[in-house]
């Protein structure tokens, strides 16, 4: 009897009443949805505001009906995420407040960048300067997939989902993200090593 409930099981049973299983819902997918939110976005509150309107809006579109279950709840809900981080972006762009000195995503400054000793944090900073750097340099829709894939934790599948695209295109934006990240460390002498 300790069948995970599914996240369709627990829509329906929301839209007939219970409150709590939006709750269920939103505990099942917040660490993925706010870790995807906070690498396109530096300011706290500003991912906090985010991440509460996507839920608002998944509410709401669950309440009148304009979410059909397939079994991709969590790509949905992602796709809402990215679209309101676009509606952000075009927003600043329109009142003309962006600056890329300004916008440096924390991206690499996640906790499990544990202390070892003082050396070794230097080394791992320079590390994390130079692939936030080497990202930056990247197409957008190949920028997209390396942050998706590797800081955000989703499968191809969902990449797929969220940017609508096929898999074997997300498959060959990674691709070609490896590939241009390979040549910008040979072009620039770039080691990402500790040793």
């Amino acid at each position: 009897m300790n069948k995970m409930i599914s996240d369709y099981e627990l829509i329906d049973r929301f839209i007939k009443g219970e409150q709590s299983c939006f709750e269920k819902l939103i505990h099942r997918h917040k660490n993925k949805v706010y870790a995807y939110i906070s690498l396109y976005i530096r300011d706290q509150a500003l991912v906090e505001d985010i991440f509460q309107d996507t839920f608002l809006k998944v509410i709401q579109s669950v309440q009148a009906g304009k979410y059909a279950d397939n079994g991709k709840f969590l790509s949905w809900v992602m796709r809402i995420a990215h679209n309101l981080i676009i509606d952000h972006f075009r927003r600043i762009k329109q009142i003309n407040t962006i600056s890329n000195d300004n916008y440096e995503s924390d991206i690499f400054n996640a906790k499990r960048f544990a202390e070892e000793n003082v050396e070794d944090a230097m080394i791992k900073k320079q590390i994390q300067k130079d692939v936030r750097k080497m990202i930056s340099h990247l197409p957008d829709d190949q920028r997209e997939v390396i942050i998706l894939r590797h800081y955000a934790g989703l499968s191809f599948k969902e990449i797929a989902e969220i940017t609508d695209v096929s898999i074997n295109t997300a498959l060959g934006r990674m691709r070609y993200a490896l590939i241009n990240m390979r040549k910008i460390m040979a072009d620039n002498k770039i080691s990402l090593t500790l040793s």
